[in-house]
């Protein structure tokens, strides 16, 4: 039995993107009960806008079987999770000179649109904690992806005295305690990414402790073909390389690697307000995939142009019956 979200949607949801919304949540409800398995690619500053108060529970109640995600949201939901509270709201961000923004890089505060991440607190709780972590790899000579690393520290327990908000709100918790594969390609664009690239540089850490995108592309490239029997749908939240990278192990396998039995990804839907213009990938219309040889002719194929922080959490409500 649906909800009361799940009934406003399909009550008042009837036409142009709030429909697309409607078709697409119900579509991602029938990959499952087809058997199919879900992958959630996750661009923008979706950890920052905690999405994880919902999104864990999908995770929690297996509606997503692998996720992709920007280095930059792999560690955002974990700074929110140990220091939510020095968090700050800027709503009239758009009014703010350049003055105004030095003033808050002073105080520590990394703005992202009206959200400050408090930059001692954040980055720097973490910071030491991790290092370890690495360092421990590197001293014993083996080799971790980036969310590794990260599930070993939330497993840990070392966070748990930071703890700021309710831990079933973290979606990274949620997905470090069923071991659930991540792709973070190009996580070397990230803060952590940054400060590890800094212990390089000073010569504490080796480069190749951390495993590499390259190998992400080689774990999904053998993840795919084994879980794809009844279909692996796609849903992308924003652009970028959190959905061109993982999307693209389709045409590798069946051009690079001559697999040509393997199928095309079963669905796609994709969240998003960039505009289909000179070159853009974000916003190109998924018909397009086809020629990449990403999506079939029959693929499902929804797009939602709009903003991803309203849309997904109202199609995750959908698929928890809310």
């Amino acid at each position: 039995m649906k909800g009361p979200i799940s009934q406003f949607i399909e009550k008042h949801y009837l036409h142009f993107n709030s429909a697309s919304l409607v078709d697409a949540a119900k579509a991602y409800e029938q990959q499952l009960a087809n058997g199919a398995k879900m992958m959630v690619s996750m661009a923008g500053a979706m950890s920052t806008a905690e999405i994880g108060k919902i999104f864990a529970e999908i995770i929690r109640q297996d509606k997503v079987q692998i996720i992709s995600c920007t280095g930059a949201n792999l560690e955002e939901d974990i700074m929110n999770l140990v220091a939510h509270s020095h968090y700050e709201r800027v709503p009239n961000y758009r009014d703010l000179t350049p003055e105004d923004e030095w003033a808050l890089l002073e105080r520590g505060l990394n703005r992202v649109t009206d959200t400050c991440i408090p930059e001692h607190e954040a980055f720097r709780r973490l910071q030491k904690h991790i290092y370890k972590i690495w360092k421990d790899a590197d001293d014993n000579g083996e080799r971790y992806f980036p969310h590794e690393f990260m599930y070993k520290m939330l497993l840990s327990g070392v966070l748990e005295e930071y703890y700021e908000i309710d831990l079933k709100d973290s979606w990274m918790y949620a997905a470090a305690e069923k071991n659930l594969p991540i792709i973070v390609p190009g996580w070397e664009d990230s803060t952590m990414g940054n400060i590890f690239a800094s212990y390089v540089i000073k010569g504490d850490l080796k480069a190749s402790t951390m495993k590499s995108g390259i190998e992400y592309m080689v774990f999904l490239a053998d993840w795919y073909p084994k879980n794809s029997t009844n279909g692996i749908g796609f849903f992308q939240i924003g652009g970028g390389i959190a959905g061109d990278f993982p999307i693209c192990v389709v045409p590798m396998l069946y051009q690079d690697m001559e697999m040509h039995d393997i199928p095309f990804w079963s669905y796609f839907c994709q969240i998003s307000d960039s505009t289909t213009s000179y070159g853009s990938y974000s916003g190109a219309v998924p018909n397009e995939k086809i020629t990449w040889g990403k999506l079939d002719i029959k693929t499902p194929k929804f797009i939602i142009e709009s903003d991803a922080t309203i849309v997904a959490p109202l199609i995750f409500a959908y698929l928890l019956d809310l």
